[in-house]
């Protein structure tokens, strides 16, 4: 039985990424499971690895694509405990998951409820699970904490609005004009990134005080203008560098603002906190760590006490697509692709 997977060819833009056949099913290795990929996600970070720019990455063309999945047991290698056929599990290999089939290690996955929407699910793994550590890992945000959300219509960042509303937190969030209803409709408060001055605003809003917690996942010059939106007590709390990679920033800039965030702001008796968050070195660290995370995002996705925002679900054949509109900022929440039928 064959069957079919994405390739990147070459690092470029999207139309290196193309549909491949295999003639046969990948067959599990001892203490493996191969699982019926049913969709993967589509993010800003799997087109920094379309073109070769994601650090610490070391693959090299040709590779399959795909940061997270979400799909069903569809075999069991030798050894194989606590996974059952039928069972539905995601992981997070970073690359790999825009298959229609594939082979893991059994104790990497995260085992997840039945019933579950396959395009929502997905949408936990990577995405939500970004933006509930950083609101729960890092600093204590109790119900009524203020939150400043960069880039709130995008994948994690609905993801965040979402989270923090649950939380019973009061979420900012900057995005263009045209995406500010999504931001309401997360119940956060939209401000115009392009026509407003954003350190002003939220100061204005807060009294002058400033928000508990900032993410900003722009790049090094706009970690300062989110530092200064910090309330003493507050943490900013920086995950991408959006600007590195759409040339609007220079490596030395990048650089010179991680000086900042992990040695220079730190020096200062202001009572401001910094860090760099990374969901893939973390998981690394503390795997169990991230598989009570993800099933803990399960269980509300479960509840219908969360609620991610689904830009499209597109078979797996409009892969290139999907990343033609991600490059171009056209995404409002999370793209998926079908990769199979369950």
């Amino acid at each position: 039985m064959s069957y079919k997977h994405i390739v990147v060819t070459e690092f470029g833009g999207p139309d290196v990424l193309q549909l491949e056949t295999v003639d046969s099913l990948p067959e599990p290795g001892e203490g493996q499971i191969r699982v019926k990929v049913l969709t993967a996600g589509v993010g800003f970070t799997d087109t920094i690895i379309r073109r070769g720019q994601y650090p610490g990455v070391k693959v090299k063309p040709p590779f399959a694509l795909g940061y997270d999945w979400f799909g069903v047991v569809d075999k069991l290698g030798a050894g194989v405990s606590g996974v059952e056929l039928g069972q539905h599990v995601a992981d997070m290999p970073v690359v790999g998951g825009y298959t229609e089939y594939l082979c893991v290690n059994a104790d990497r996955v995260v085992p997840a409820p039945a019933g579950l929407d396959p395009a929502q699910a997905v949408a936990m793994i990577l995405s939500y699970t970004t933006a509930y550590q950083m609101l729960t890992r890092l600093r204590e945000l109790p119900a009524g904490s203020t939150c400043l959300v960069h880039a709130a219509a995008g994948a994690v960042g609905t993801a965040l609005l979402d989270l923090g509303r649950h939380m019973g937190l009061t979420m900012y969030g900057t995005a263009s004009k045209a995406k500010h209803h999504i931001v309401r409709e997360l119940g956060g408060t939209p401000i115009d990134y392009r026509k407003e001055n954003f350190v002003a605003r939220i100061h204005r809003e807060t009294g002058g005080a400033g928000v508990d917690a900032v993410f900003d996942t722009i790049g090094g010059r706009h970690w300062s203008r989110s530092y200064r939106c910090v309330k003493r007590g507050g943490i900013l709390v920086a995950f991408g560098a959006l600007q590195l990679t759409t040339g609007e920033e220079s490596v030395g800039s990048l650089m010179a603002g991680f000086a900042k965030l992990l040695l220079g702001w730190r020096l200062i008796p202001d009572g401001r906190a910094t860090t760099f968050y990374n969901i893939q070195s973390r998981r690394e660290k503390k795997p169990e760590e991230f598989k009570q995370d993800v099933k803990a995002l399960f269980e509300l996705l479960s509840q219908n006490r969360i609620h991610p925002t689904i830009a499209d679900s597109m078979p797996l054949e409009q892969a290139s697509d999907a990343h033609r509109r991600v490059d171009q900022a056209e995404i409002t929440g999370k793209v998926v692709l079908h990769c199979a039928d369950e």
